[in-house]
């Protein structure tokens, strides 16, 4: 196609490797990269480039798409990309690195003559895999016409927040919104838990708000994830899902704002974690409402 870049993705998870294998069928030219090499292997089959290292994924790439763990490591990961990364190249940030990382990942597209976006996406799995992805972006309007060929093979839309991705306003939102998904994941979690406690039939609860205010989607679909039993296809897992929440807490303490919530759901997490649920779907917080698995079933 005429209009073909070429784009790198570092980090091949669930969101990274769906986003790369959608800018491939778009007609870019994609080199991807993960520190498990096994996990961007598969993608060679899409036509992705599958590099050993980040500097030979960036290699001649005019957008870089970081989608890692967490700040910590796309900056390690970027360090590595630096003998290969072109200046007046866009990079669009897309892990979810909270506020404070922001600061540091700007400053280092700066010292290497980036163009630097802040853009975190919304979504999990499903709407990752379908190019279904809402894009929540800031950075330079001069400049967006570098990224929006990224930005339009993953994403349905893209809500610009800002002209300049190192005041992080797409990371203040992403947190904010994130904030409202691990409350109702949370609160799906322990209704069900209570259910399974009193002994009532968990299809009462579904059964009597549908179709009126307090149904959702969100609800039903973790509700149906947790009544299944089997959560190990995570569309977004429980160890994410604890580094954001901790990182949601950590921005609410930077503003004053006490988050009571977000804290004590970081610890369900961290406990579903311990139990060995860690890896499997974020609803996998009903187990923590349990000493053991065995009472959750």
């Amino acid at each position: 196609m005429a209009d073909a870049i070429t784009v790198s993705v570092l980090g091949t998870g669930i969101m990274g490797a769906a986003m790369a294998r959608n800018l491939a069928r778009a007609g870019h030219r994609v080199r991807v990269w993960n520190r498990t090499r096994a996990k961007a292997e598969p993608l060679a089959a899409d036509g992705a480039y599958v590099a050993g290292t980040p500097a030979d994924a960036v290699e001649g790439a005019d957008v870089v798409v970081t989608v890692l763990y967490d700040g910590a490591a796309t900056l390690d990961a970027m360090r590595q990309a630096a003998p290969s990364l072109r200046p007046g190249a866009a990079w669009a940030q897309s892990t979810t690195a909270g506020i404070e990382a922001l600061g540091e990942l700007s400053a280092f597209a700066r010292e290497h003559g980036l163009v630097f976006f802040d853009a975190p996406v919304l979504g999990t799995r499903q709407p990752a895999e379908a190019g279904q992805l809402v894009v929540l972006a800031a950075g330079p309007a001069g400049s967006r016409d570098a990224v929006a060929p990224v930005f339009d093979a993953v994403g349905s839309r893209t809500v610009w927040t800002g002209e300049d991705g190192a005041e992080a306003s797409a990371t203040r939102l992403k947190l904010v919104i994130n904030s409202w998904v691990l409350t109702v994941t949370h609160g799906t979690a322990e209704a069900l838990a209570l259910a399974k406690g009193l002994g009532v039939d968990p299809q009462g609860l579904l059964d009597a708000v549908e179709g009126g205010p307090l149904d959702m989607g969100y609800l039903r679909a973790k509700a149906a994830l947790i009544l299944g039993g089997d959560l190990s296809s995570p569309s977004f897992a429980v160890a994410t899902a604890e580094k954001d929440a901790r990182l949601i807490v950590q921005a609410g303490e930077g503003a004053g704002v006490r988050l009571d919530v977000a804290a004590a759901g970081a610890e369900r997490f961290r406990r579903a974690g311990a139990q060995g649920h860690g890896g499997d779907d974020m609803a996998a917080s009903y187990y923590a409402s349990f000493d053991d698995d065995a009472q959750a079933r």
